[in-house]
């Protein structure tokens, strides 16, 4: 057999870092921070860029010193919910789940990010900790509020069906979203029991439902990429061009941010 002669690689340049903050989730006697799948491996084949988990224990953390770790932050959708005493509320429903150690973590990190100029992609849940971090509120259960629709998945419906196109969005004219994903409408899933009451201050509506839900969201005077929305693009993110263009876009960001903090040669 005749061995090949190995040669010397040149090292590869060095992907985007993404920070994915944990949930935490009790598998036996034990807490774990975790994160899904789908949202890691869409960090690293529709944003190109690497995923790191971070662990929810937010009074254990110096999150201006992890920022220096980021060159983007992937706030992901979860099956918790923000807990409402962040905007003002009690607890609506007892039953659904809350994740306290994340709201610790997420609604710190996002003010500390923006400041530092890391661009921020927030999906479902995220979207809804960007809205409450920016002193917005949320209906706690979007479909008993007077003239909007049920914006929840059917449970006894496969995955496929639950995360498949529910209803269009309107794209506000000449905003981000509007740009990259090039049209005015599109089709998006909809997973979600919880929605945008008032709009933060400081951030702008990018798209809505038909029923007028805040279905998108950004940061006004951030000056990285601060986009959130509603709905779930990491879902067969490299199948969909819309919800792949939304992921490209972070990852340029994220690729500029690292450009821009690259120490010199």
């Amino acid at each position: 057999m005749k061995l090949g002669i190995v040669t010397k690689r040149e090292p590869e340049k060095r992907k985007p870092v993404v920070l994915l903050p944990a949930d935490v989730k009790q598998l036996g006697s034990h807490a774990f921070h975790v994160a899904g799948h789908k949202y890691l491996a869409a960090v690293v084949e529709a944003a190109g860029a690497l995923p790191l988990v971070v662990p929810a224990i937010a009074d254990q953390l110096d999150v201006d010193e992890l920022l220096t770790l980021a060159d983007g932050i992937l706030l992901t959708g979860a099956v918790s919910n923000v807990h409402p005493s962040h905007f003002g509320q009690a607890v609506h429903n007892p039953s659904l789940p809350l994740d306290p150690a994340r709201d610790a973590l997420t609604l710190k990190l996002i003010h500390a990010a923006i400041k530092a100029e890391v661009p921020i992609l927030a999906i479902c849940r995220g979207f809804q900790e960007m809205n409450v971090a920016f002193g917005g509120s949320l209906h706690q259960a979007v479909h008993e509020v007077v003239g909007m629709q049920d914006h929840r998945e059917a449970q006894d419906s496969t995955v496929d069906v639950q995360y498949g196109h529910s209803h269009i969005v309107d794209l506000v004219a000449n905003g981000q979203l509007a740009e990259i994903v090039g049209k005015q409408k599109m089709m998006v899933n909809s997973i979600h029991g919880q929605g945008i009451d008032t709009l933060g201050a400081g951030l702008l509506a990018e798209a809505y439902a038909p029923d007028g839900l805040v279905e998108a969201l950004r940061a006004a005077n951030a000056k990285a990429f601060a986009l959130g929305v509603q709905w779930h693009p990491e879902w067969k993110v490299m199948e969909n061009p819309d919800y792949f263009a939304i992921f490209n876009a972070f990852g340029n960001a994220c690729r500029a941010h690292m450009q821009r903090e690259k120490p010199p040669d």
